[in-house]
């Protein structure tokens, strides 16, 4: 019989319940909050946040020492930093990409985020990349254009074959594009149903190490994690959703804990996940 004086944390009692420990997987992103709403976000939730998008270009017309308190906040976590695809690609196409760089590390963000998701680079990736190295900023490619569609059996293989040529560029991950709204774009259709078939060859092709999967909804969340399981990489998650999502990867939500991948499993009840 347990003693009822002892008291228990949550993260034993997680364990109780058959509740895996799993290293952060989501990457939320900032659209522009105030540095106390990030602040406080960090505090709760920091422990499962695999990076911190420091998300479009609001970062770059706020006040500038904002923004880096509110890097400097991700870094007091241990929380990689990254920015947007967008000021990358406007840098680009205004001549400006190595100041863009100088910028980026300045401010202390770890990561940058590239991408042709509005316009056709002029730039080979192997430059892009050795410019951002020789900055010491770590390099992920957005595969997939903002403004042309659903993928089709066509454009998803020149979007798989532009992430291998910015891999073998020196970029250490992949995002797969599905903008704020997850509907008529990338592996989601019109109404936001979504393709498996187009997720599975991302994960075939690169494996779910190094891409990651926007999920700006919860229809997109639950989809994709109820389809790859808990160790999916998910990113462009609200902050306030994360917790939302978290909860579902752990089988602790109402509509996960019914899913045989996603459930908590006791000992000795083992399945494959």
């Amino acid at each position: 019989m347990r003693d009822v004086s002892k008291r228990l944390s949550t993260q034993e009692y997680l364990h109780l319940i058959g509740v895996p420990d799993l290293p952060p997987l989501t990457s939320p992103f900032d659209p522009g909050y105030d540095p106390v709403t990030l602040e406080s976000h960090l505090d709760q939730s920091w422990h499962l946040m695999d990076s911190l998008k420091i998300s479009m270009a609001c970062w770059m017309i706020a006040n500038e020492a904002t923004t880096r308190r509110k890097i400097a906040a991700a870094q007091s976590h241990n929380v990689p930093t990254v920015t947007g695809g967008g000021p990358f690609e406007v840098a680009v196409a205004q001549g400006q990409l190595g100041a863009y760089l100088d910028l980026c590390s300045d401010i202390g963000v770890e990561w940058i985020e590239c991408g042709e998701g509005f316009t056709s680079l002029s730039i080979a990736p192997q430059t892009a990349v050795n410019m951002a190295h020789e900055r010491g900023l770590k390099v992920q490619y957005e595969m997939g254009k903002k403004h042309e569609g659903t993928f089709t059996s066509t454009s998803l293989d020149e979007v798989v074959a532009r992430g291998q040529a910015w891999l073998d560029a020196g970029a250490e991950q992949l995002v797969v594009e599905a903008r704020e709204s997850a509907r008529g774009v990338g592996m989601f259709e019109n109404d936001g149903s979504f393709n498996p078939a187009f997720a599975d060859r991302f994960a075939g092709e690169f494996g779910l190490d190094i891409v990651m999967f926007e999920a700006p909804n919860k229809p997109s969340q639950f989809a994709l994690l109820k389809h790859f399981g808990q160790r999916v990489r998910l990113c462009n998650v609200r902050l306030e959703e994360l917790l939302r999502v978290e909860i579902y990867r752990r089988g602790l939500h109402s509509d996960a804990f019914a899913i045989p991948n996603l459930r908590p499993t006791l000992p000795g009840r083992e399945t494959f996940r």
